[in-house]
């Protein structure tokens, strides 16, 4: 018996929310999607803070097609010289830091976080992580770990152990970070918390405190990165910068890659004690390594994420005077609408 696409979808495809969207989406462009059934919708969620620079970019496919004519996977990962890896590091290097100069590729966000806690551990040789209230760094075991969320945890426990958490915009809770401490992981904005910004000084507390006793800092700039927030990496609207920092989401233009970047020289100690202390078969994939230089080339060498904070006013001065609105948090075009009460905000989902 043909079973349609619907079909297929309920019935043999493992479906992580109890109530999925389901549109059966057969083409996107740009910021739309186009259903099935012939509708067209703008897509505001951009895949999760994915497609930065719109569905499917022409440049993006063109640098897509013209690796898949000359190969796709050799080796696992670090073996192999392959340009695409190469070059996307080498571009990344040109617009980061000095101390962030050598990326480890990977396929997502989740293996970034996992890869960035194992090097804070092995760069310091501590085991205790900080991580804040309401955070959320992915859904592999060590990243689950450090969420900040029980309701999405509890069941999975035991977790990993020598995790603390600290109340986000706490000064106070600043002191629980000590010698004991080998990272301290967080988001410059809490994203999945609805958009919660730094107070004045915050992230540069920090960053002071993390220095003065010795420990990484990790900073999670998987949904912000790639312009994001109206600049190329979070951090950059703020004064300080991590010792280790995720990449994935929107660096890949649609395709699925992350990173963790560092020094070269703190690095170079996943090599040894033990010898391939982080390995990875798929990571920084050729394809999705070409794409996402691409994306990065077309991110930085057009003035596209000049115009980033301007369309972010252009949403919220649209929306502030609704009734129903009680308060807008927006960085870039990051942007939560907190609704007056409980039936506004279902209404509005509806």
């Amino acid at each position: 018996m043909h079973l349609s696409n619907r079909q297929l979808f309920y019935q043999h495809l493992a479906i992580p929310a109890n109530v999925p969207q389901a549109l059966e989406i057969v083409k996107a462009e740009g910021i739309f999607l186009f259903t099935a059934e012939g509708e067209k919708y703008v897509d505001l969620v951009s895949g999760v803070s994915v497609s930065n620079i719109g569905h499917r970019h022409p440049k993006v496919v063109e640098a897509i097609k013209k690796q898949v004519d000359s190969y796709m996977h050799l080796m696992v990962y670090g073996e192999f010289i392959q340009s695409p890896q190469v070059q996307l590091a080498g571009k990344l290097a040109q617009h980061l830091p000095k101390n962030l100069d050598a990326t480890y590729l990977v396929n997502s966000g989740s293996e970034a976080v996992e890869g960035a806690m194992k090097l804070a551990k092995r760069i310091t040789g501590r085991s205790e992580i900080i991580a804040f209230k309401n955070a959320y760094h992915g859904g592999t075991q060590g990243a689950l770990s450090i969420l900040g969320n029980e309701e999405m945890k509890y069941a999975f426990r035991p977790l990993l152990p020598d995790i603390r958490f600290l109340e986000f915009n706490c000064f106070q809770d600043l002191e629980q970070i000590t010698r004991k401490t080998a990272a301290v992981v967080l988001e410059a904005i809490q994203a999945e918390a609805g958009i919660i910004l730094p107070k004045k000084g915050y992230l540069e507390a920090i960053r002071k405190r993390c220095t003065d006793m010795g420990c990484e800092l990790i900073l999670d700039d998987i949904q912000m990165g790639f312009g994001r927030t109206g600049k190329l990496f979070s951090f950059e609207n703020y004064d300080f910068v991590p010792d280790i920092l995720c990449l994935a989401k929107g660096m890949g233009g649609g395709m699925p890659i992350g990173a963790f970047v560092s020094s070269k020289e703190k690095m170079n100690l996943l090599q040894f004690n033990p010898a391939l202390g982080h390995i990875t078969t798929f990571g920084g994939h050729p394809v999705s390594a070409a794409a996402a230089l691409a994306s990065l080339e077309f991110l930085t060498e057009t003035d596209i994420i000049t115009k980033v904070d301007a369309k972010g006013k252009r949403f919220v001065d649209a929306l502030k005077s609704h009734a129903h609105v009680k308060e807008i948090r927006q960085i870039g075009l990051m942007l939560a609408v907190e609704l007056i009460d409980e039936k506004a905000l279902a209404q509005a989902m509806k």
